[in-house]
């Protein structure tokens, strides 16, 4: 939806970040125009002027010009956007007992792939001396837990809960992305690395990434990422 000469929709972003692709792929899924505003955290005043925007200072967060709303939150903007910006096709299923099924793998990828690979990642930018090496091993033990119970839920399944697109499919992507980049599952989880190759076919997905392309130098695990992202 387009106001006048400005975009009701501001998305305040990171190209690198995994949450923010999360909610960028469901955009580009619905085909809803936007503007991306590129927040630099690590510019004192640039981070100052966000925190009157959403004083957690965590991203991605939504501006709806239209209602004069704030949205955060990665899965709150989605069923935000679903409900007031729809695409064609529902990025919460209809029916009630799958979309319960898509909140809980939204959330299973978050909680459970994206937060244990960004504790990797992070431990890695932190000052010698600073290391968490319990917290991790915990980490890539989570994330084997993970990727074991992925598999089993992947088993037959075109996508997360079913043969549809959904909530937890824009979730799945980024955390599996990353994740793959930290601890790799396609050697061991067929079903799990076969899903994540029916993602990586999605416009939307492919889109992100191009976009993040230019920013991955900065990713700490840059010389794990796979040539063919490159």
């Amino acid at each position: 939806m387009i106001m006048g000469t400005h975009m009701a929709l501001t998305l305040y972003i990171h190209p690198l970040a995994s949450f923010c692709h999360k909610v960028l792929i469901a955009l580009y899924e619905a085909g809803t125009p936007f503007e991306a505003k590129v927040v630099d955290l690590m510019d004192p005043e640039e981070n100052a002027r966000y925190l009157e925007v959403w004083p957690v200072g965590k991203i991605p967060v939504l501006h709806d010009g239209a209602r004069d709303r704030i949205v955060p939150e990665t899965s709150i903007i989605i069923e935000y956007l679903d409900r007031h910006y729809p695409g064609n096709e529902p990025l919460l299923p209809r029916d009630e007992a799958l979309a319960l099924e898509a909140r809980l793998w939204d959330r299973f990828f978050d909680l459970y792939i994206q937060v244990p690979m960004q504790k990797i990642v992070t431990d890695m930018l932190r000052v010698s001396g600073e290391n968490d090496r319990r917290g991790v091993a915990d980490a890539h033990a989570a994330l084997a837990t993970a990727y074991d119970l992925a598999e089993r839920q992947l088993t037959d399944r075109r996508f997360a809960v079913g043969e549809a697109f959904t909530l937890a499919d824009c979730a799945a992507a980024p955390a599996l992305f990353y994740a793959g980049i930290v601890q790799p599952f396609s050697g061991t989880h067929p079903s799990l690395s076969a899903y994540f190759e029916r993602l990586l076919e999605r416009p939307s997905v492919q889109r992100t990434l191009a976009e993040a392309k230019p920013y991955f130098n900065m990713f700490p695990y840059k010389e794990a990422i796979p040539a063919r992202f490159l």
